[in-house]
């Protein structure tokens, strides 16, 4: 019995270590980056626009050397709520650089009819914890 405790007392241990080191990772990885949060509220009539108008402007966002990535998801409780979430590799460099860039150009021209439904448009800094199962 004395064996399996001190078995258990050592796996949670290594899991507790390797759990900060992971989380610590991340943080140090996570302080150069921005994210913008994009939150639209869009009329049933206009999902496909919407979507087909997010997936074309997806490729502009993939072609830029300051997008480190992007995820669109829809509300399930409320269907109307898109969230768009956007990584840069600087606050600056979206501002200065995308928005200077030929990628912006036709990025703005594809999501342009949905201004008018955007609820929230900020940014953030990374995550304080970013935490997920392996």
């Amino acid at each position: 019995m004395k064996k399996l405790s001190l078995i258990i007392a050592v796996f949670t241990l290594f899991t507790t270590v390797q759990s900060f080191a992971q989380t610590k990772e991340n943080m140090e990885d996570n302080q150069y980056y921005s994210i913008e949060i994009i939150r639209y509220n869009i009329p049933s009539s206009d999902y496909d626009t919407f979507e087909k108008a997010y997936l074309e402007a997806g490729r502009l966002l993939e072609a830029s050397p300051y997008c480190k990535g992007y995820h669109i998801i829809k509300g399930s409780d409320e269907p109307d709520h898109y969230i768009v979430t956007i990584y840069w590799t600087s606050e600056e460099d979206h501002l200065q650089k995308f928005r200077k860039s030929e990628q912006f150009t036709g990025f703005f021209q594809l999501v342009k009819p949905f201004y008018s439904n955007i609820a929230e448009m900020k940014h953030y800094h990374p995550p304080l914890v970013n935490w997920k199962k392996q």
